[in-house]
């Protein structure tokens, strides 16, 4: 698994101008987006970027949470509780107390089905389906990528606010927390 630390992440503007995103990776090989993932700063009420005919996943990581206001009705997004909504729809963002980080996945549903699981160690992920895609934000402790936590030889530490991106076996610690992301390509 390759281990991205947020100095290798890619800031820019939201879509929509009305904030920051720290970019952690992508798949946009063929020209279309496949998936995205990002670490959002939230510090304004405002409306999101709309993705049309993609699916977005948000988890707070940081902050009190989220009131996401929808043309469907309301979204409550609270800390450490995933949830997903349809990226063409308009969504007024109110923070319930101060700023907030949320980590997001977009993906295109047509192409891939997606979890967004949040985990506490002690675990251990196997990690090895068949094209599949494992991303794990550490957010707390100890993770090892690459090898289960008796083989140490082939691991490599997971530092708190990296991304563990690939496939391959993951272990969190005692105490270690994180989001663990899986894309699988969609059946035919």
């Amino acid at each position: 698994m390759e281990i991205l630390t947020p100095d290798r992440f890619t800031t820019m503007p939201w879509k929509n101008g009305g904030g920051l995103t720290h970019e952690i990776a992508l798949d946009a090989a063929d020209g279309a987006l496949r998936w995205r993932l990002s670490v959002a700063e939230v510090a304004a009420d405002g409306p999101f970027s709309v993705f049309p005919g993609l699916t977005r996943v948000l988890t707070v990581i940081a902050g009190a949470g989220l009131v996401l206001r929808t043309p469907e009705g309301v979204i409550e997004a609270r800390p450490l509780h995933p949830v997903r909504f349809a990226g063409d729809l308009p969504v007024h963002c109110t923070r319930i107390a101060g700023d907030v980080r949320d980590f997001n996945l977009i993906f295109d549903a047509r192409r891939l089905s997606a979890s967004v699981t949040v985990l506490a160690g002690p675990a251990e992920i196997e990690g090895r389906t068949p094209g599949q895609t494992l991303a794990f934000l550490c957010l707390r402790g100890r993770a090892v990528a690459g090898a289960q936590a008796g083989a140490q030889a082939e691991a490599q530490a997971v530092p708190e606010g990296a991304v563990a991106l690939g496939s391959g076996p993951l272990a969190l610690q005692e105490g270690a927390r994180g989001i663990l992301v899986r894309l699988l390509p969609a059946a035919i």
